[in-house]
């Protein structure tokens, strides 16, 4: 799975309308991609667009009070009956209260090696708490134990194509 990226702030600033540019960019994903787009602003009218449309959101404000909303493909009730279980650690507590995403990270073609330091270099960077998702073409079997050492959580689980493992992982303490 693959994600789109289309940054509208440069529009929003000159005073343009992104909406067209939106509706374009959705228009072209491919079956199972999301969109990742960065506004200048938390841009609600479009959740309800974008869910019509069979897409969920997740929002977070980044620096300088600018918005990053992933619109990934919603899954249907046929559909996740086909879903491969939720995996999780053994010290994962509710992880339906976890915080949006901090970071958004793609190994669809990964070097184990570099991924596992990848991830734990970040894990160490941020504060308690939070959370970074992380997305992989096979389940991450490597990088689990390690994880759990490092006494991080993590919830994971194929995505509706099941080409993609999806990845949250929560920072424990330092």
């Amino acid at each position: 799975m693959q994600i789109v990226e289309l940054d509208v702030r440069p529009v929003l600033r000159e005073g343009g309308e992104p909406f067209p540019l939106i509706m374009q960019t959705v228009s072209g994903l491919q079956e199972g991609q999301s969109l990742r787009l960065l506004a200048t602003f938390r841009p609600v009218p479009l959740f309800q667009v974008m869910e019509r449309k069979g897409f969920s959101c997740a929002a977070r404000e980044i620096t300088g009070g600018d918005w990053e909303v992933i619109f990934s493909p919603a899954i249907s009730e046929e559909t996740a009956e086909e879903i491969k279980p939720v995996s999780l650690s053994a010290r994962t507590v509710v992880p339906e209260i976890w915080p949006d995403p901090m970071h958004y990270l793609d190994y669809s073609l990964p070097d184990q090696k570099t991924v596992t330091e990848e991830i734990l270099r970040l894990l160490g960077r941020i504060e308690e708490g939070a959370v970074i998702f992380a997305l992989f073409s096979a389940e991450p079997h490597f990088l689990l134990p390690e994880l759990e050492n490092a006494g991080h959580q993590w919830v994971g689980n194929f995505d509706a194509s099941g080409e993609a493992y999806r990845m949250m992982i929560r920072s424990g303490a330092h």
